[in-house]
């Protein structure tokens, strides 16, 4: 067993020191709620009354106060094919619950929109902010004041960070994350990938992309793709919020049963009441958090957690950037290529020892913290076993080498040395860039610019040849404030048709791309954004523009000073745009974690 790395021991540091302030202050308000809540029978008859007037068959335990009352938050509805397994969880978790000596109750549900479905869409525009009103459903759920745990069915991109987020604010509560598991494998991806991009240049029609898509989406459970949902569950491993393993065993399967089992009577028996008590609050410290970002680069996840680790942070009074996120890329290897880094899906990398066997790595070699406080038993260590059962009980048991060495490799022969997550500034401002899942050729792309402010405006041009050269597209007025912030994903086919035919090309944006891009260099989340007159605002059509993961430069020759930025765009309506506002008024940067929640809220 190696010390800790360097490098991440002086990053830890520097978070606790910066965090000192605010996180004291989270964990005093955290005791203080603790100790005005030590019984739910100090509430008031009348009130106890109507939160236990629909449990008639758990009426008298409820009512002898003497039991622990579980709290669920479910994102339960089959739209969303990840939680349309959740439909009938409730009644199990009771089930299990009474057998733990305890009770359960539905305290709340929260959207889940799915941003597969929203890609391109103005929908899409609601995407990130969702976690904001995720988080919020979360709090109205764990308000009444009748819960002595909790547990958090959710698992895709905006949902998880939103059930946390909403979790910590009382984090008085032992709290557990619950998920369901992903479909089978569908059609191989290279074949998805190959019809999409035949799609793009007009060669096939959507009949045969229908169909494509269908072989892939094709069955309740998360997509198998390592994009933001499987990110998360990769997240909660990382922190120690799920039973050791739970992340990617499939829906209704015995072994998924018996983990979800696990959760009910282990957050039951972690209480305030007992002697194992292991409230969120103390389970989410800074080590927790540098440990999700270590899981995030090992495993070439999703971009989107530039933006939403730093969000959970500070609901935790913890302070991470952009800049802790890319010293400790430089010294964490990268473990796992997972489509669309590598040819495998989720459940190929689940088979091949999946997230034990990256856990187990890590630790090993000193990547990770070993010693922080999780729902289970003991350290971070029991998350580097691989759960199953013998006959009908579960155990946990060593998942051995890699199974297959082009997907999982040990940390002393990563894929790469680094991370694959760069933090590229310079004249026009921060940005990240996802070199794992990049060719190293292409980690430099220096080229005249053309601008546009849409999708659908690239997708125009492309279509007319426009493009056909090297070019860096940039996109810009798709921040916080001015859109939402929206995913860009159908950016990604034309601009790896033209990567393919030879050109060098590479995107600059103040918007998202899917947590699933993929070949194509990207300079994404630009901060400051251009609305309000941030440096991409500034930028016309030829303006030669360098995006260089190698030196982390992300600029422009153009003296931008000597410009007037582009006119701020007219907010959109239609589809809800309108009533979130909010919102996009009081959002903050990227890296910030584009909250206007937590902006407001002074976290």
């Amino acid at each position: 067993m190696m010390t800790l790395n360097d490098t991440i021991h002086r990053v830890t540091q520097r978070v606790i020191e910066n965090s000192c302030d605010s996180r004291a202050a989270y964990l005093d308000l955290m005791q203080r709620e603790a100790e005005d809540r030590p019984d739910r029978r100090s509430v008031s008859c009348s009130n106890l009354a109507h939160a236990y007037a629909g449990t008639l068959h758990d009426q008298p335990e409820l009512k002898s106060g003497e039991l622990p009352n579980i709290g669920i938050v479910t994102s339960y509805n089959d739209m969303l094919s990840a939680h349309q397994p959740y439909g009938r969880y409730p009644e199990r978790l009771k089930i299990y619950a009474r057998e733990a000596g305890a009770t359960a109750q539905v305290a709340g549900g929260t959207p889940a929109m799915c941003d597969g479905v929203t890609q391109g869409e103005t929908g899409m525009e609601l995407s990130l902010f969702s976690r904001d009103v995720i988080a919020l459903s979360t709090g109205v759920a764990l308000s009444h004041a009748v819960y002595d745990g909790a547990l958090m069915l959710g698992i895709c991109d905006k949902i998880v960070p939103g059930l946390l987020i909403g979790a910590l604010r009382f984090g008085y509560l032992p709290t557990i994350f619950v998920p369901s598991g992903p479909m089978p494998t569908g059609i191989p991806n290279k074949e998805k990938q190959r019809v999409r991009q035949l799609y793009a240049e007009g060669k096939v029609g959507r009949d045969e992309l229908l169909e494509s898509e269908l072989g892939s989406y094709h069955s309740p459970g998360t997509c198998t793709f390592y994009g933001t949902a499987n990110s998360n569950q990769m997240m909660m491993e990382l922190m120690g919020l799920h039973i050791p393993g739970a992340a990617f065993v499939q829906p209704g399967t015995k072994l998924r049963q018996a983990l979800d089992r696990a959760a009910v009577h282990r957050v039951a028996a972690i209480g305030q009441k007992g002697n194992d008590y292991r409230p969120l609050a103390r389970c989410v410290d800074e080590k927790a958090i540098v440990n999700a970002a270590i899981g995030l680069l090992a495993t070439g996840g999703s971009t989107n957690h530039a933006i939403h680790i730093p969000a959970m942070a500070r609901a935790a009074g913890i302070r991470f950037d952009w800049d802790d996120l890319a010293e400790l890329s430089h010294v964490v290897p990268l473990l796992a290529r997972v489509y669309p880094n590598g040819a495998g899906d989720v459940n190929h990398f689940h088979e091949a020892g999946g997230i034990g066997y990256v856990i187990g790595e890590l630790l090993e070699a000193g990547l990770a913290h070993r010693d922080v406080l999780t729902v289970s038993e003991g350290d971070l260590s029991r998350y580097a076993e691989e759960p199953g059962l013998d006959e009908d009980t579960l155990v946990w048991r060593d998942p051995g080498p890699s199974g297959n060495r082009e997907m999982l490799r040990p940390a002393s022969e990563p894929f790469q040395a680094d991370g694959g997550m760069r933090l590229v500034q310079g004249n026009l401002g921060r940005a990240c860039f996802k070199s794992s899942a990049v060719e190293e050729e292409r980690w430099t792309i220096e080229a005249p610019c053309r601008v546009f402010q849409t999708q659908r405006e690239v997708a125009e041009a492309f279509k007319a040849g426009e493009l056909d050269r090297d070019v860096v597209v940039v996109v810009r007025f798709q921040g916080p404030r001015a859109n939402g912030m929206p995913e860009l994903h159908k950016l990604t086919p034309p601009l790896g048709v033209l990567q393919d035919r030879g050109y060098r090309v590479a995107l600059v944006t103040d918007g998202r791309m899917s947590g699933a891009s993929g070949k194509v260099p990207a300079a994404i989340h630009c901060t400051p954004e251009a609305l309000g007159g941030g440096p991409l605002a500034r930028l016309r059509d030829g303006d030669v523009v360098r995006v260089c993961a190698v030196t982390g430069e992300l600029s422009t020759t153009t003296d931008l000073d000597a410009r007037e930025p582009a006119p701020d765009p007219l907010p959109e309506s239609g589809t809800g745009r309108e009533l979130f506002a909010m919102f996009r008024n009081f959002a903050d940067g990227a890296e910030q974690g584009g909250s206007a929640m937590l902006a407001t809220a002074g976290l």
